[in-house]
């Protein structure tokens, strides 16, 4: 039940009311991680580990819907990819975006999240409900979860479960951010800023990899304060910029050169959607089949590669009656097909075994 603000005539004065929110203790007692997830989680953290520090010479992909709007369409995407991810095991360490939070320019529906009924009920309660169920059901395939860390309190409700997280373009530069980024349990990768420059995602990794206190809330939901180690797992994601894609040689070897020159390991993954396509899907297989010509070249310091996927292409507006959703198609970014998914990856294997 929604509870009205105390009458002030100093705060809350655009405040309509506060909902009690579940506590993650109890959320995750009710979904809780089984023994064959953690191994599921564990392992998706190691191998991005080794293949971001150089002892894996495997690719990392990244790859899945830019944003999770339906839970059984969401599932069926993860049953195909878990199948794809056993045939190219081998060469490539696949990873599933299950992203569930979206930053937006101005305003717009915020993600499964935050409004999972599509309806600006904003039922988070239920988002966190069904997030949590949908992330253990991909790694109950054996697939590891990748997503974006946007909101402060997620990490307590669902980052048990997150094999791969990162920060966007827009919350790179958030001290905040950063110093959630410090407490994370995964590996983190680090977009470059809208405006296109790197040195702001390796500033924001050497941000993370050192100890922060920050205010945060416990699983019992109480108030706290966290005190972390910093995380030391951090990697550069090149998305292009405001005048131009960042993904060919020259950007990735400045990226490389400015997380040696920081002490850092350099690992670079490359965004194949946003700047770098100039936000057309059609082009990601161009930079997609780029990255791999640049690792079989022998280009070290690249380490990974992130594409956006649906069951179907394209994308679509939230029409006011949700029944009249097309099955599979992305209500954010524009993604490639199923197809089309499954073509790349394979080529991919191909290509890479041959090194």
């Amino acid at each position: 039940m929604t509870q009205q603000p105390a009458p002030s005539r100093t705060e809350n004065l655009n405040v309509t009311g506060f909902t009690p929110l579940v506590t993650p203790h109890d959320l995750k007692a009710r979904h809780a991680l089984t023994p064959a997830a953690e191994g599921v989680v564990l392992q998706g953290r190691q191998a991005a580990q080794d293949i971001l520090h150089g002892r894996d010479d495997r690719l990392l992909v990244v790859v899945g819907p830019c944003s999770i709007h339906d839970f059984d369409q969401a599932v069926e995407y993860a049953r195909k990819l878990a199948v794809l991810r056993e045939q190219v095991r081998d060469t490539l360490e696949v990873q599933m975006r299950v992203y569930v939070d979206k930053p937006r320019t101005t305003i717009g529906w915020r993600g499964f999240l935050l409004d999972p009924d599509m309806d600006g009920s904003n039922d988070m309660n239920r988002g966190l409900e069904r997030t949590r169920e949908v992330m253990l059901k991909v790694t109950e395939m054996g697939l590891p979860v990748a997503t974006e860390l946007l909101d402060p309190f997620a990490p307590q409700y669902l980052f048990d479960i997150v094999s791969w997280a990162c920060l966007g373009a827009r919350t790179t530069e958030s001290q905040t951010h950063r110093a959630m980024s410090s407490a994370v349990s995964a590996p983190m990768g680090f977009k470059n800023g809208t405006g296109g420059g790197i040195k702001l995602a390796v500033d924001a990794i050497v941000a993370a990899s050192h100890p922060h206190a920050f205010f945060t809330i416990d699983d019992d939901g109480r108030a706290c304060i966290v005190h972390t180690r910093g995380n030391p797992d951090g990697h550069v994601i090149l998305r292009g910029g405001r005048n131009s894609p960042n993904y060919t040689p020259n950007f990735v070897k400045e990226a490389a050169d400015l997380m040696t020159a920081a002490g850092l390991t350099p690992a670079v993954m490359v965004d194949c959607s946003h700047a770098n396509s100039g936000s057309d899907y059609t082009r990601q297989n161009l930079i997609f089949r780029d990255v791999l010509h640049q690792v079989q070249a022998g280009t070290k310091a690249l380490r990974g590669v992130m594409l956006e996927s649906n069951l179907n292409a394209g994308k679509q507006s939230i029409p006011r009656d949700i029944t009249q959703l097309k099955a599979g198609v992305s209500v954010t970014d524009a993604c490639i097909a199923w197809d089309e998914t499954e073509k790349l990856l394979s080529e991919a294997d191909a290509l890479l075994k041959g090194r």
